[in-house]
């Protein structure tokens, strides 16, 4: 553990010893948690390595992919869960780099859209292939039997949290 980045230890050892069948919902959300930081961390290894850009940006380029005639950058804040502050620095260093463009609507100056260039989706067609076959790699040794059941599972598990939580 020398050297390790505190965020980088795995949670799991907080239910270490724990039988069999006891406390499950803590056990699989403490799995779950600690393989998406695995993940999280070496795409954000990759994209950094391969592409010079963070998983903020990549998350900001998804989005603005998806929506071709741009996105208000209150609404990118929102769906990238980044604060409205930190949206805006994402989207001045992307322009900076050619891949998005900022705009104020004609009707209402106020209100500021980021697109993609077409650098931008060039870009992140090509980030987004890379994306997918990290992923492919990372769950190499699972078969496709077995992803496709923890999908249908992590949906019913999903679903449950959504009926049984406050959040509206």
């Amino acid at each position: 553990m020398e050297n390790q980045d505190p965020g980088d230890v795995d949670l799991e050892f907080l239910v270490q010893g724990t039988q069999d069948g006891k406390k499950l919902e803590l056990r699989l959300w403490l799995r779950t948690l600690a393989t998406t930081r695995l993940i999280s961390a070496e795409i954000r290894r990759r994209l950094r390595a391969e592409f010079g850009t963070t998983l903020p940006q990549f998350d900001v380029l998804a989005q603005l992919y998806r929506q071709r005639e741009g996105l208000r950058l209150g609404e990118l804040s929102k769906r990238t869960m980044v604060s409205n502050g930190n949206v805006t620095g994402l989207v001045e260093r992307l322009e900076a780099e050619g891949l998005v463009i900022r705009e104020t609507l004609e009707n209402d100056r106020r209100v500021t859209v980021a697109r993609l260039t077409d650098l931008g989706f060039q870009q992140f067609s090509q980030m987004a292939r890379a994306h997918e076959n990290w992923l492919r790699e990372m769950m190499a040794n699972v078969d496709s039997k077995t992803l496709k059941l923890m999908l249908s599972q992590m949906n019913e598990i999903k679903g449950s949290v959504a009926a049984n939580s406050t959040q509206t």
